[in-house]
């Protein structure tokens, strides 16, 4: 018995040896953004003179942990993150999709059931826009990112998450706005609007954030 309990205790350190305590911290963090980004979107914030949608937080936070992951266990690993965050913003969204077709209860109040179905709802170009940019914006960061690493060394982390942030929060901005409201209305200013505010937020928040981030994960993968 003594010896099946030492090797099931083996067992469960060679398996967290193998997922280091950061990369499973960031993965958590990294799918609650994912699904938080989208229901942020629908309020629009003012900044001084930007007004941008308040999910750009959450997806700046989205660009912080890739970068974060992709400077402490290299650009596959990032990657992959990126990849499986399609998990779940495709299940939030059948769900919400799900719960918007079931029909209410009769007690709920009016209000917060209008509420809801206005925060909630949303046409199927706003959605695909959303997946895309997600998608191509994220990998964009990581991919850029990892090639300033590859040629400028381990230093300058500061400069390579403002600049990989910056130019993947333009291509977000095109990609989203593009797609979910080509043709619905003139789009050249509000794309001028949320870029400028974009990349303004990316060159303050990123870089310390990724700082912050990366030396909280070199921290946790320490203590063993």
């Amino acid at each position: 018995m003594t010896s099946e309990v030492q090797a099931a205790a083996r067992i469960e350190q060679a398996a967290a040896a193998s997922y280091p305590r950061s990369l499973l911290a960031l993965s958590v963090f990294y799918g609650g953004m994912v699904c938080i980004a989208g229901v942020l979107g629908n309020k629009q914030v003012a900044l001084g003179p930007l007004a941008v949608e308040a999910g750009i937080f959450a997806f700046l936070l989205l660009v912080v942990t890739s970068s974060s992951v992709a400077e402490l266990h290299g650009r596959s690993t990032a990657n992959r993150l990126v990849l499986f965050g399609f998990v779940p913003l495709l299940v939030s969204l059948s769900l919400s999709l799900i719960v918007l077709a079931i029909p209410p209860s009769p007690q709920m109040d009016p209000a917060r059931l209008g509420a809801f179905d206005t925060v909630m709802s949303g046409t199927p170009r706003i959605w695909l826009g959303g997946i895309l940019a997600y998608g191509i914006s994220t990998f964009l960061n990581v991919s850029i990112f990892s090639r300033l690493k590859a040629s400028e060394g381990s230093g300058l982390l500061w400069l390579r998450a403002g600049i990989a942030s910056v130019l993947s929060q333009i291509v977000d901005t095109i990609v989203f706005i593009t797609v979910a409201f080509y043709g619905v209305f003139p789009i050249g200013e509000l794309i001028l609007g949320q870029m400028i505010a974009k990349v303004v937020l990316s060159a303050v928040l990123v870089p310390p954030l990724v700082y912050g981030f990366v030396g909280l994960g070199r921290r946790l993968d320490s203590e063993r």
